[in-house]
């Protein structure tokens, strides 16, 4: 199975590459993980690739391999499309955060991004996750909201993805983040 995660600096892609790679460890797979930071600092793209199976040999995903995409924003989502293969699976948070040509006024967001994907026959699964996270008790677990979307799309027990953010997630945030889990796992 291949798995882009994509985003923006600070939204918790590595945590979330992090969850899905101890999943994927303890169901006995062979895992690999590559993170690509842009101007991660300053809210640019941050992209991880996990790749899991009974053999492993590259860490990287090309244009088309990709099973899925979990993008935690819109346009990063609109960006990485390419990578999807043919009946592969996006899952886009639907929040958008603008990029600094936008901050600058050299650019506008892009209109219809969801709309657009889906019209190339892409199976798209888009939430709110901010908000879901927000409900959850912490806005920063919209990246737990998206891979309870994930967990339920991935054949792996839902028990082993709890055990697997109790073990990855910081003590004092184990509570708002399973509940973001569940929040999510219950969506899809």
């Amino acid at each position: 199975m291949k798995v882009m995660i994509v985003g923006v600096g600070g939204q918790g892609t590595l945590l979330a590459s992090r969850v899905l790679g101890a999943v994927a460890m303890d169901e006995g797979y062979d895992v690999k993980m590559s993170e690509v930071h842009g101007m991660a600092q300053r809210g640019g793209s941050v992209v991880t690739y996990v790749i899991y199976g009974d053999q492993v040999h590259s860490p990287v995903i090309e244009k088309g391999e990709a099973d899925v995409i979990v993008s935690f924003e819109e346009l990063e989502a609109y960006r990485w499309v390419s990578y999807l293969k043919k009946g592969g699976k996006l899952i886009v948070n639907t929040q958008k955060i603008d990029p600094m040509p936008v901050i600058t006024g050299e650019a506008k967001y892009p209109s219809n991004i969801i709309e657009k994907i889906k019209a190339m026959g892409i199976d798209v699964t888009a939430v709110d996750a901010l908000s879901i996270a927000t409900e959850a008790g912490n806005q920063k677990s919209v990246n737990i909201v998206l891979m309870g979307i994930m967990a339920k799309h991935s054949g792996i027990d839902c028990d082993k993805w709890i055990q697997a953010v109790r073990r990855t997630v910081k003590p004092q945030f184990v509570d708002v983040n399973l509940k973001a889990f569940q929040m999510g796992y219950g969506l899809a």
